[in-house]
């Protein structure tokens, strides 16, 4: 950003000391120096133009006006006014915001002219007294730190719980905000109604600051939460082998809230690991089950979009290789956590806490720090290693693959489907096709191969079964219907015995 210009009230010289320490302190300070730039009128080079014009114009173009009132009253004009007036006058007349500081406790020496025109200003704006160049410097500083949390530029708390700069209630999706009160209610008991108005639910959520949207509120229920938080996306990438190589056969950039985000990058997984479909011997559903359980793929990235610091400008990366699954996200570990204790019980200490609430009232994480543990316990449970922490240039989730366990899990008899292309079906539309039985709903579909985005499963599973003639719709006059069904056709049967011989 462009730093906003202080205009430092003109050569006095009982301040010319004060003035230079104060300039070359927000010059080398890495916070002021980010965000404000210091002007002082003896750096102005010669000039063919009347200083009184200059100053004036300088004042016209700064962003803050700092006065610094002393017991001179300084040289005055024709009028008898002098430059330090007439440049408190001009930033009075232009509302620009206004920073006055003024020496010393007692104002009995000032000159009177000094004395009016700090009655003056008391009577406008709070200002501040300082008595060394020590105190002037420590109370400008905190002056503009409260300039830059009041202008939203810096934050004292946690970055979602700030206002998200340019977003509006508009920018947010009422059906979304509703789906999540009827999901809440059904997974935790969330006391809200199911048509309580969308404002009511963002308050009760503390996602509202003076009426405005804040940042979690924005990717948890933004239209469109990458036009103001760009990097909010999930970036997944499949490799054959063990090492980041181009060309990518797979990748995909996922935008949305942070429940698409989390749902498309599991789901990615799950379409490209192995999968080990049963039998139907003891029952009319196949059992199906995952190289890696699902869950613990769904809790490394689940982790990495509810943690994972905002500010960055860098992406949650899901790649999938040979032999691991990799997570990273741009963050890393609160000062109370370390890696050794990511393997033992521990608290939780979000680093997003309002969007990590909404995920726990939706069932998608826990509260009480046991993610890493229930992952670990789920991949010994699995006969998998046991997942990897390190922190990097991010923190990353290293689990790793082993492609028979699916087949071990649901014993003999398992049909293997990969998550690559055979001949002109893909492996997501071979894995629809053995899961089918007699005519099924898109959910009992979904739900048996442990999808969960729905906008993901029509368009990598359901649209090209369908565009293939390899399923069809038990009422295609009415696609959308909440009665519809999906079948075999006699083309999807005979590909699919046809799978199942080569299999063999």
């Amino acid at each position: 950003m462009i730093p906003l210009r202080l205009f430092m009230s003109s050569v006095q010289r009982e301040f010319v000391a004060e003035r230079a320490a104060l300039r070359d302190y927000l010059r080398g300070d890495a916070l002021m120096r980010r965000f404000f730039e210091p002007f002082l009128f003896e750096e102005v080079p010669a000039a063919d133009r009347r200083a009184d014009e200059v100053y004036l114009d300088e004042v016209a173009r700064c962003d803050f006006y700092l006065g610094l009132f002393g017991n001179e009253y300084g040289l005055e004009d024709a009028q008898g006014v002098s430059p330090t007036e007439r440049e408190y006058a001009q930033a009075s007349r232009l509302h620009k915001p206004r920073l006055i500081f003024v020496k010393g406790e007692d104002d009995g020496p000032k000159h009177p002219k000094m004395q009016a025109l700090i009655r003056r200003a008391t009577g406008e704006l709070v200002r501040r007294r300082f008595a060394t160049g020590a105190e002037l410097i420590a109370g400008v500083y905190a002056s503009l730190v409260q300039v830059l949390v009041d202008r939203e530029l810096i934050r004292s708390g946690p970055f979602d719980a700030a206002v998200c700069r340019d977003a509006s209630l508009d920018d947010l999706s009422t059906e979304s905000i509703r789906r999540f009160v009827g999901i809440a209610r059904r997974s935790r008991g969330f006391p809200l109604a199911d048509d309580t108005d969308p404002v009511e639910v963002l308050e009760h959520l503390n996602l509202l600051r003076d009426g405005r949207p804040t940042n979690a509120a924005v990717l948890l229920f933004g239209r469109q939460p990458q036009r103001f938080l760009i990097s909010s996306e999930v970036k997944c990438a499949r490799f054959y082998g063990t090492a980041v190589s181009k060309p990518i056969p797979f990748y995909q950039v996922y935008k949305g809230m942070v429940f698409d985000l989390v749902d498309q990058g599991v789901d990615f997984v799950l379409s490209k690991i192995n999968l080990a479909v049963g039998t139907r011997a003891e029952s009319t559903q196949a059992p199906v089950a995952y190289e890696m359980p699902p869950e613990v793929v769904r809790e490394a990235i689940v982790n990495a979009v509810a943690h994972r610091d905002y500010t960055s400008n860098g992406s949650v990366q899901v790649m999938l290789f040979a032999d691991r699954l990799e997570v990273w996200n741009p963050g890393t570990l609160p000062p109370s956590l370390t890696l050794e204790r990511l393997r033992q019980p521990h608290g939780s200490v979000p680093a997003n806490p309002l969007v990590a609430e909404s995920l726990y009232l939706t069932k998608y994480i826990e509260r009480m720090g046991t993610g890493t543990g229930d992952m670990i316990d789920r991949c010994r449970r699995a006969g998998l290693a046991e997942p990897e922490f390190s922190l990097t240039d991010g923190f990353v989730a290293t689990l790793r693959r082993k492609p028979d366990a699916g087949f071990i899990a649901v014993g003999g008899g398992a049909t293997p489907v990969t998550g690559e292309v055979t001949g002109e079906v893909t492996g997501e539309v071979r894995r629809l096709l053995q899961v089918m039985h007699g005519e099924m709903k898109r959910t009992e579909i979904q739900g048996i191969l442990g999808l969960r985005h729905e906008d993901y499963f029509r368009g990598a599973y359901l649209v090209p079964a369908l565009d293939a003639g390899l399923i069809e719709m038990t009422i295609p006059g009415k696609p959308n219907s909440r009665l519809q069904k999906y079948r075999l056709t006699p083309k999807g049967a005979a590909l699919l015995a046809a799978l199942r011989g080569a299999s063999k």
